[in-house]
């Protein structure tokens, strides 16, 4: 509110300065003035404008008034804009407009400069710029550019200069040579060795782990170990089995959930699952259940034969990313091996896509290896 006050005073201010401005150039009454150089009333586009004032600015004025408050302060704000708009078209109205001077050119100029009093002459324009030497260059490349046609006119005795390669040099006759490279010491060069290259360093030895951490059983860096049993689980207890290699781990009772990552060679007996049982960034993993399991999930992982009991033939298995996935179902005493489809058909039924498993044939699989 305090801003629009000022604004408002700095406006009224405007429109008093230019209104002392018209007054000065005012004639006494009853004469019109000039304006434009031609005696006579008030000009056409201060008519115009008192046409416009009269009726929607007053308008304009009148509902805003009625309506007070902050509307009828911005209408007064909005009458002194035009009066100081009003002021300043009376005011040019009565200047006379100025007389146009002819329009210079080049040549206008530079004979007033020529012929004005005291003043120089202008410089002389730029001369051309030196020429191109380019005949010195093609004779200091001459020599050079001749020597090289002449020894490509040579024809087949261009290779008498040519060195000799023994057998002794030649890498498909030396084995040893190609383990350095291919590379032999020239006869008339010295051979310098070039920077080794940096050798790559074992992996870094990590301790076995076979330990309860809170809820967690954590079974890490196992390798070469067939007798790994987990026997005191309870319900809310996990199994993370991370990175073990050539080993088989046994998990007795039901828990919560188990995670495979990153095994290879592992087989892994199980009681029963509440939850899920994940094999993630493996290969060749073997998995019998015992009891029950909901869910099996199976991701970016080569080779994993899943053996199920007859309590966990409603388990279903998700896979992606996975290959070499073979479930087995116990048939009267044995197992028998069910391929898990990694190839899939895609038809267009006229409305939708529709994906099928591609066939694949039913096998026989020896008995349990890990019972």
């Amino acid at each position: 509110m305090a801003e629009m006050q000022g604004l408002m005073e700095r406006l009224e201010q405007a429109v008093g300065r230019l209104e002392s401005l018209s007054a000065g150039l005012h004639r006494p009454p009853g004469d019109c003035g000039e304006i434009n150089g031609v005696s006579g009333g008030v000009a056409p586009s201060v008519e115009a404008f008192d046409k416009l004032m009269n009726s929607m600015v007053a308008e304009f004025l009148k509902k805003s008034r009625i309506l007070a408050g902050d509307v009828e302060t911005h209408a007064e704000m909005v009458h002194s804009a035009f009066q100081a708009q009003r002021a300043f078209l009376l005011m040019a109205s009565q200047y006379q407009q100025p007389q146009e001077g002819p329009v210079a050119s080049t040549a206008s100029a530079l004979s007033v400069l020529s012929v004005g009093p005291g003043l120089p002459p202008p410089p002389p324009p730029p001369g051309p710029p030196p020429p191109f030497d380019s005949e010195g260059r093609r004779e200091e490349s001459s020599p050079s550019r001749s020597a090289l046609f002449a020894q490509l006119n040579q024809g087949e005795a261009i290779t008498r200069g040519l060195r000799h390669v023994t057998d002794d040099q030649k890498t498909y006759k030396n084995p040893s040579l190609r383990a350095h490279g291919g590379q032999t010491p020239s006869p008339t060069k010295s051979h310098t060795p070039g920077p080794k290259s940096p050798q790559s360093h074992p992996p870094k030895k990590h301790a076995p782990v076979l330990e309860l951490e809170g809820k967690k059983w954590r079974v890490e860096y196992q390798e070469d170990r067939n007798d790994l049993v987990i026997s005191e689980t309870e319900l809310r207890q996990v199994a993370y089995i991370f990175k073990c290699s050539k080993s088989t781990l046994q998990i007795k009772g039901k828990i919560n959930s188990i995670t495979i990552d990153s095994c290879k060679k592992l087989g892994l007996v199980l009681d029963s699952v509440v939850g899920i049982v994940e094999v993630i960034n493996s290969k060749d993993i073997q998995m019998q259940v015992m009891g029950k399991v909901p869910t099996i999930s199976i991701n970016k992982t080569e080779g994993c034969h899943i053996y199920l009991s007859e309590d966990a033939l409603d388990c279903e298995i998700v896979s992606a990313k996975s290959s070499e996935m073979n479930i087995l179902i116990p048939r009267d005493g044995d197992y028998r091996e069910f391929p898990v489809p990694e190839q899939f058909k895609t038809a267009w039924d006229g409305s939708k896509l529709v994906t099928e498993p591609a066939e694949i044939m039913v096998s026989e699989r020896p008995p349990n290896p890990l019972t």
